[in-house]
């Protein structure tokens, strides 16, 4: 073995604990919803900026989650879901968790005003404050509406996006916002129920806590409710189309179906063994926003090749 290897070898598993601090599932789906954000705006951007644009709007919502491990250590180590992240299981130190998000955050925003705008900085910075403060800090241990309140950070991607292209907000990115924040509750929510152990033993006030399994099902059917008229208005704005609106009332049938599917189903059936309708309700949940971010896509797409319906009727 050469000392080029050995040293490879010895370094590999601290880079694995510092790419996780940046919750790399999480990251995805911020860099899929701002990618999105920024092709489907009006105006372009060159191919270079773009794609750093994308990678900067990654670094700050990975900053985000390396700033959210350094203060949830303590609750991280309580349940079976984080207890193995880098900081509860000591191979990453609290300080070295905190002073690589802050690092990041510094180098994402600096870095996404001097590549798109500064619109787009300060949208960056509010999400990462939003994320890192507001909720991780204040909303998550003192209230069951966190996650509310709180998924606004995981709203603002496509925001950032748009306005890294336009210099600005528009209703078409606020309706991105908006689908995304009425998402996100019942996304949680219906994680919640099968994890609802874990927030216990770590005194966090989720909604299966603080009202139990039956209420969070019944808040869940409500959002799933409201989300519906939220996504089908995206069809009507300049980003939507005939196409998005099948595909919108497709998912929101089903979306709808299975929120119905959980409010009614008996408490007694739920137990720690028999969670696969929450697990396929959680699963459902991710797949209804990718679904719906790649339609709006196609309809983008569609347009770029003159291919968009004309008099498509267009309210917002």
């Amino acid at each position: 073995m050469t000392d080029t290897t050995a040293t490879a070898e010895l370094r590999s598993p601290i880079l694995r604990d510092y790419f996780a601090l940046l919750k790399p599932r999480v990251m995805s789906l911020v860099v899929f919803t701002a990618a999105a954000g920024l092709l489907v705006a009006p105006q372009g951007m060159p191919f270079l900026n773009a794609v750093a644009t994308i990678l900067l709007i990654a670094l700050g919502g990975g900053a985000s989650g390396a700033l959210n491990m350094w203060w949830d250590a303590d609750i991280d180590a309580k349940m079976r879901r984080t207890a193995k992240r880098p900081v509860p299981a000591g191979r990453v130190s609290p300080t070295e968790a905190r002073n690589f998000g802050l690092v990041l955050s510094v180098i994402a925003v600096v870095l996404l005003a001097l590549v798109s705008n500064i619109q787009a900085a300060a949208l960056l910075a509010f999400t990462i404050f939003f994320y890192a403060v507001i909720y991780t800090m204040w909303l998550k241990r003192s209230t069951p509406w966190n996650i509310v309140i709180g998924g606004a950070s995981g709203a603002f991607p496509p925001m950032i996006g748009w306005a890294a292209a336009t210099g600005g907000v528009a209703p078409e990115s606020l309706l991105m916002f908006g689908l995304i924040f009425m998402w996100t509750p019942p996304h949680f929510w219906s994680l919640a129920l099968f994890m609802k152990d874990d927030y216990s033993r770590a005194e966090v006030p989720m909604l299966t806590v603080t009202h139990g399994r039956e209420a969070t099902r019944r808040q869940i059917f409500y959002y799933a409710l409201a989300l519906a008229p939220v996504s089908l208005a995206l069809a009507f704005s300049t980003i939507g189309g005939p196409l998005y609106l099948v595909v919108a009332f497709r998912l929101n049938i089903d979306f709808v179906k299975g929120a119905y599917g959980l409010r009614h189903r008996p408490e007694a059936a739920a137990t720690a063994d028999s969670y696969a309708e929450e697990k396929r309700f959680f699963r459902l949940s991710l797949l209804y926003l990718f679904g719906l971010f790649v339609a709006l896509l196609a309809e983008a797409a569609l347009r770029q090749f003159g291919l968009g319906l004309q008099n498509w009727p267009v309210l917002f």
